[in-house]
C-alpha cells in the first residue's frame, strides 16, 4: 500500500521544509476546500503550483468544492497529475471525468462515507482512482469511521465484477494502529495527514507508518 501525505495538517509557515521531510512518500495529497461544499477553506492553485516546484512527487488534487468543473483546469495547470472530484458535487459526473482526461490528467472520484458505491457503476472504466472518505470531509484529524472497512471490501469485489483496474484510496483517520487492517481490506493508497504531520519529524513518522505495513507483510509471509 502506498502512502500519500496530506499537506492540510502541515506547518504552512514552513511548507518547503515539510515537503522535503516527506521526500520518501509515494505522492502528495492536496485537499482543496472552498468553504461551501465543506465548512472549511484550505488553499488554491497558487499554493499547488508552489508545491509542484518544490517536489518531483506526483500531486493529487482532491477537490472538495461546489464547482469542480470550473476549478479543474486551474489545478491541472498548476501541475497536479490526478484530479479527484466528489460524486456528490458534480452535476454531470461523466462529463467532469472526461474534461479532466481531456486536459491531460488522470481522473478520480471521491465518495463521502454515506454515499453508496453504485454511483460508480457506469463510470468505473473512466477512473484512475476511487477515493473513499473514511471521515466526513472538511477537517483534518478526525477519527476513522469503522463502517468504511466493509465499504472497501465491497469495492474490491465490485472492481473485479466490473473488470476494472482503478486504484482504491482511503482518506481520513489513517493511523499506525489501523493501517495494517486497511492494507488487508484491499486499499492501494492511503492519505495520511496528522499521522505524519504531528509532533516530531514528519519523515520519521512516515517511516513509522511504513514499518507498520512492513511488519504486516512479514507476518503474512510467515503464515
Amino acid at each position: 500500500m502506498r502512502l500519500a501525505p496530506s499537506l492540510l495538517t502541515a506547518d504552512f509557515l514552513n511548507l518547503g521544509t515539510a515537503i522535503n521531510a516527506i521526500a520518501e512518500a509515494d505522492e502528495i495529497h492536496l485537499d482543496i476546500m472552498d468553504g461551501h461544499y465543506v465548512p472549511n477553506l484550505s488553499f488554491g492553485p497558487v499554493v499547488a503550483q508552489a508545491v509542484r516546484q518544490a517536489t518531483r512527487l506526483n500531486l493529487s488534487a482532491h477537490l472538495m468544492v461546489t464547482n469542480p468543473d470550473e476549478m479543474v483546469p486551474w489545478f491541472v495547470a498548476a501541475g497536479c497529475g490526478l484530479i479527484v472530484v466528489h460524486a456528490e458535487a458534480s452535476t454531470h459526473l461523466h462529463r467532469s471525468l472526461q474534461n479532466i482526461k481531456n486536459l491531460g490528467a488522470d481522473a478520480g472520484v471521491a465518495l463521502n462515507p454515506s454515499t453508496p458505491l453504485g454511483v460508480l457503476e457506469y463510470i468505473a472504466h473512466d477512473l484512475k482512482r476511487v477515493l473513499l472518505m473514511s471521515v466526513n470531509p472538511g477537517f483534518g484529524g478526525q477519527l476513522f469511521i469503522p463502517a468504511i472497512y466493509d465499504k472497501i471490501k465491497k469495492l474490491v469485489k465490485l472492481r473485479h465484477e466490473w473488470n476494472c483496474d482503478f486504484e482504491i484510496e482511503v482518506d481520513g483517520g489513517v493511523k499506525a494502529d489501523n493501517i495494517e487492517r486497511l492494507a488487508q481490506a484491499g486499499v492501494d493508497i492511503a492519505v495520511v495527514g496528522s499521522a505524519v504531520f504531528g509532533p516530531g519529524d514528519p519523515g520519521e513518522r512516515l517511516r513509522h507508518l511504513r514499518q507498520a505495513l512492513g511488519s504486516q507483510a512479514h507476518s503474512e509471509r510467515r503464515k
